[in-house]
């Protein structure tokens, strides 16, 4: 394997690892159920912790709630979004 062949292939690794993080923003329309109910079911939370996250999204204005692969966080993100929440996908750095 040529140099060039193991350095394309350690890229390919690096960007399967490569971790993304869901950040929930405040709105001034949905409940501190629905969020928590989503995150819930959306996210896999405890209650408790989805109901510090809404509590964070509430007082500060975001939540990072989730991160993993841009794959699992998409499905999940789109989830987010048909519930009406405002949620985007952000490279975790």
């Amino acid at each position: 394997m040529s140099e060039t062949q193991v350095e394309e292939a350690i890229e390919v690794i690096i960007e399967k690892e490569k971790q993304f993080a869901i950040v929930l923003y405040n709105d001034d329309v949905n409940t501190f159920d629905h969020v928590i109910n989503c995150l819930v079911k959306i996210c896999s939370h405890q209650v408790t912790q989805a109901e510090q996250c809404a509590n964070i999204v509430h007082f500060k204005g975001k939540c990072q709630v989730n991160n993993g692969t841009l794959k699992e966080m998409q499905k999940q993100c789109t989830a987010l979004l048909d519930e009406q929440l405002s949620a985007k996908i952000e490279d975790k750095k």
